[in-house]
């Protein structure tokens, strides 16, 4: 699979990468012989970056992973996980709980170090803790050698300049906006680049808007947001291609995007996007279908503290 440099880090990472949420139970329950498989198809199809949480069933998802990787040399993969949130309304970005977050995720996924890890949904706290406290303790993590190299994650795009203008960063992931219907994330590639950070997306269906599969209960998008959405996916169909495709095909496309994280516990699936990446995008199909979801380009929905989200947006 095609690789790209992340950053100043040294590190080449797949253009797609292996999101181990689905082992953690996020969006259904899973077989778990069928999860734990999961992770040697994904590397085997060249999805060497694995990207989890202990947030991700609540330390199911680390827990498994660990179990997954055993017998597998650690210098085939590239690993990253998270801290700072530990349940729907849990968060600890304090120095003392860094430091017990490197240590937990170390042993339950059996490693002697970590190549990323990112403060995960910073938007839900006081971002100034995350610059006064929780950056620093992190780097005294990184002097110590456990973990190569740090970063944040989360919803609004305000929140990566916040904290870029401010410290350094090694690395940054954001999700759902860089997709075939927002390419918010795009647009802050040049400031990014100012800084040297290596750039990581995820979530390219938009939890499975840009799917023929039905939307989770939670899942914010409008009535309008969906109608638009579904016109899109029928004119794909009607064109031989499903949407997921053409979604997950565009993510990866961006030259100065390193790597796109999605994931799933069912490894036929994981094949089959590893099939996917490699075949042409159809740009007019693109053009066609981007051109049906302008109404909602760029849609987003607010996640975490007010202050902490971008300007708000009114679409259908």
């Amino acid at each position: 699979m095609l690789t790209r440099p992340l950053g100043q880090t040294g590190l080449q990472l797949p253009i797609l990468s292996f999101g181990a949420s689905s082992l953690g139970q996020e969006f259904r329950q899973v077989d778990i012989n069928e999860a734990l498989r999961s992770v040697p198809v994904a590397l085997e199809c060249g999805l060497n970056f694995i990207d989890t949480s202990p947030f991700y069933g609540r330390g199911t998802s680390e827990c498994l992973l660990g179990f997954a990787l055993r017998g597998i040399p650690r210098d085939s993969y590239i690993l990253g996980t998270k801290l700072g949130r530990y349940s729907g309304k849990h968060f600890d970005f304090s120095a003392r709980r860094v430091a017990e977050s490197v240590d937990i995720s170390l042993e339950r996924l059996g490693v002697e170090y970590l190549d990323i890890m990112l403060c995960h949904d910073i938007e839900f706290v006081d971002m100034s803790q995350i610059v006064e406290e929780t950056l620093p303790a992190l780097r005294e993590q990184q002097k110590l050698g456990k973990v190569k190299f740090i970063g944040v994650s989360g919803y609004p795009m305000k929140m990566f300049r916040y904290i870029l203008d401010r410290t350094t960063l090694d690395v940054v992931l954001s999700y759902n906006h860089y997709t075939l219907q927002n390419t918010m994330f795009g647009d802050l590639i040049p400031y990014l680049k100012s800084k040297n950070v290596g750039i990581m997306n995820a979530a390219p269906f938009s939890a499975r808007l840009l799917t023929n599969d039905t939307l989770p209960p939670w899942h914010k998008a409008t009535p309008f947001v969906r109608e638009t959405a579904q016109k899109a996916a029928d004119f794909c169909r009607q064109h031989g291609v499903d949407i997921a495709q053409l979604a997950l095909q565009f993510s990866v496309a961006h030259p100065e995007i390193t790597t796109c994280v999605t994931g799933s516990a069912n490894p036929h699936r994981i094949r089959q996007w590893a099939e996917w990446v490699q075949q042409p995008l159809d740009t007019q199909l693109v053009a066609d279908v981007q051109a049906i979801l302008k109404p909602i380009h760029n849609w987003y929905y607010t996640e975490g503290r007010p202050e902490n989200n971008d300007p708000p947006v009114c679409i259908g």
